[in-house]
């Protein structure tokens, strides 16, 4: 079978004058009979060339889907006076959300049973539910399509039947104001940016719902959302660079919402209540990894802020919690994750211990004020995920619930994970790079390695535990975590060096990091394989156009590629809100570095690795078009014979699949592409 063809159109794209010629841009056209045709030729393609995978692809898939308890459920959580339970039952791909009032041996209540919903539906996606105060309504929301745009509905939980108010085109989170008349939701623009705040009243039209806020600037989105005292409803307008907060008390729905502290550029805060104060968690006064402030509810401008915890150089505040006798602090120090517990009373302070070399903990939900327990979550690259549960007065830790994995084979001891640090090219900086690899692996020349990479937006991956891994390490693949600039891994600096006009240093970390693991015969060329998603789908991309040798085989996972031509098109989702991540091309410096290092701009006529792209035909993020093209693009101009897959997911959008365990099928193509590779099948 022939790779598909796809016809040029030319398409000149002028500005600051300069050209740029695409003849893919076409491609564009969603309702364009040919395009689906395209979309469909290479699917077809893409089952022709892994046919002779296709036993491995499906043993792959059995083997990730038995790791998982079928009848699984979430650890019960108590709120409200109810405990609530997210449920599976076997042979079931949705979720079932129950409650049992006051005590678990109480009789269960089905709140949302998603496998009743999703019937009949290629796509579903249940985005979220909030129980109203007095515990009688239920409103939840969902996605049929996959562009992440809800719908929210109402269910009666007393009679289990659905109201009539069906709020559509928003973000599907809704917020209860006390009295439980009225919930709080936020409307999208055709950009798909969350930009309007409606109040709407239960039992009324929502032709009806009042305006609350319009966040008219297009770099901000805007989030609606209770304090954990459930004191107050606050609207967050933030962008990459500044956040502006306004609140009501929850008792007052109709009443004005007031600013905590104007928007700035550069000023970066987030809020939380506790009795008379607001703690802030904030960059001000040049707290580039942030610090820990509060102020008096009735007088809450920056100039009332009291310093709690100091700006530290060396660590990046990223979260905190607060109790009624403690205050808990999420710190990041040289790359790994530390929990920090003060005593109010005594002023005393610790830290919770972790052993590995490389891991991820985090605080998990606490929704209790008066306690003196936090829970708190914990994996590493060897260890599953675990809940566990701190008794913050004796200092004593129990195991909640600690993800189990089936099937008989897996044990901890069995695998070795690393930290290691790589030189930059710059020759200042080092590239922590997280490995976990099977016991019985050899680190040589012949040894395959999957490093993956993201390193944009401040996100950091961290360190922890997949499932679905294992059925490479149990292969004989080493897997790496390259912790690049982009991210916030060594604090916010590390992000700022990997943005902007500096947003190269994320793609020679990556390539810096992948040739020392080379030259630290962890592998070789002919053995590794990078793979990223979505931002991390333009990192492997402009990656693979600067070092095409490096790589035997390259994984994009619904790839942002086509950079110059999305963020000169402030009609495409997200555009408008990313100038401060990636520059804004109407300005000719950033139009000039970003086509530098754009990948699809920059496809030339030479080999490339082997190449596995993947997309979703609805996806709201990274448009279907941007991959299609890139693939489209290298079809022509590549010199090589190696493999160029491009596979789309026509009933799905950025996140994949929906369903438990659909998504494991597109993890089996993947795996099946780099162990085809290998010959390992």
């Amino acid at each position: 079978m022939q790779a598909p063809k796809v016809k040029k159109i030319e398409k000149i794209l002028e500005i600051h004058n300069d050209q740029r010629i695409d003849n893919y841009f076409w491609l564009n056209e969603r309702e364009n009979p040919e395009v689906l045709e395209y979309l469909n030729k290479e699917n077809d393609y893409c089952d022709f060339m892994m046919k002779d995978t296709e036993d491995l692809q499906n043993d792959l898939y059995e083997e990730m889907k038995a790791r998982y308890k079928k009848d699984d459920e979430s650890l019960p959580y108590f709120f409200n006076a109810y405990w609530y339970i997210v449920r599976y039952e076997a042979g079931k791909e949705y979720p079932i959300f129950t409650r049992k009032f006051q005590n678990l041996e109480n009789t269960e209540e089905i709140i949302i049973n998603a496998n009743e919903l999703a019937e009949g539906k290629d796509f579903y996606d249940l985005g979220s539910i909030a129980v109203s105060p007095n515990n009688k309504i239920a409103a939840f929301s969902e996605d049929v399509l996959g562009r992440r745009i809800y719908t929210i509905r109402f269910k009666n939980l007393e009679t289990g039947e659905f109201l009539t108010d069906e709020i559509n085109n928003c973000t599907g989170k809704a917020v209860w104001t006390a009295d439980n008349r009225y919930v709080f939701y936020i409307v999208k623009d055709k950009s798909l940016r969350a930009y309007k705040v409606f109040r709407h009243q239960l039992g009324t039209s929502t032709k009806d719902d009042v305006l609350i806020f319009h966040e008219k600037d297009d770099a901000f989105d805007v989030n609606v959302y209770k304090t954990k005292s459930l004191d107050y409803v606050f609207i967050a307008s933030s962008s990459s660079i500044s956040d502006e907060h306004r609140f009501i008390s929850a008792d007052t729905p109709l009443a004005d919402f007031t600013i905590i502290q104007s928007r700035e550029d550069d000023l970066e805060y987030a809020v939380e209540h506790y009795q008379d104060e607001f703690y802030i968690i904030t960059n001000a006064d040049e707290a580039t990894n942030f610090k820990l402030v509060k102020t008096k509810v009735d007088a809450c401008g920056k100039e009332n802020w009291q310093e709690v915890i100091p700006h530290r150089k060396e660590v990046l505040l990223e979260g905190f919690e607060i109790f009624k006798n403690y205050l808990v602090l999420e710190e990041r120090e040289q790359g790994l994750l530390q929990i920090k517990i003060i005593d109010f009373a005594s002023d005393n302070s610790y830290y919770l211990p972790f052993s590995d070399p490389t891991y991820t903990a985090y605080i998990a939900s606490n929704l209790e004020f008066d306690t003196d327990k936090l829970r708190y979550g914990y994996t590493s690259m060897t260890q599953p995920h675990a809940t566990l549960e701190y008794d913050m007065k004796v200092k004593t830790t129990e195991v909640l619930k600690q993800h189990e994995v089936l099937g008989g084979k897996f044990l901890k001891e069995n695998y070795i994970s690393e930290r290691i640090w790589a030189p930059s090219r710059d020759g200042k900086t080092k590239v922590p790079i997280s490995i976990v690899y099977h016991k019985n692996t050899t680190k040589s020349a012949d040894t395959p390695l999957l490093i993956y990479g993201y390193g944009s937006y401040g996100h950091t991956v961290d360190a922890g535990f997949s499932n679905v891994r294992l059925s490479l390490l149990d292969r004989g693949f080493i897997y790496a975590i390259a912790h690049i600039r982009g991210g916030e891994y060594l604090g916010r600096d590390w992000y700022e060096d990997g943005k902007m006009l500096n947003k190269k240093n994320t793609f020679y970390d990556f390539i810096d990091a992948a040739k020392y693991l080379v030259g630290q015969q962890y592998t070789s060329p002919g053995h590794l394989y990078a793979m990223g998603g979505s931002a991390g789908g333009l990192l492997v991309g402009a990656v693979m156009n600067m070092e095409p040798e490096l790589f035997n085989g390259i994984i994009a996972q619904v790839p942002f590629v086509d950079v110059v031509t999305t963020m000169l098109d402030e009609e495409i989702p997200l555009t408008t809100g990313e100038f401060d991540e990636w520059g804004n091309p109407k300005k000719k410096k950033y139009y000039e570095y970003m086509k530098s290092y754009s990948p699809y701009d920059n496809v030339e006529a030479k080999d490339y690795p082997n190449v596995l792209i993947t997309t979703g035909f609805h996806d709201s993020q990274v448009q279907y078009w941007e991959p299609a093209k890139w693939t489209a693009k290298l079809r022509e101009l590549k010199t090589d014979d190696h493999l160029l897959i491009f596979k789309t997911d026509l009933s799905s959008g950025h996140g994949g699949a929906s369903g438990r365990f659909e998504s494991l099928k597109e993890d089996a193509l993947e795996y099946a592409f780099l162990l085809k590779l290998e010959q390992k099948l």
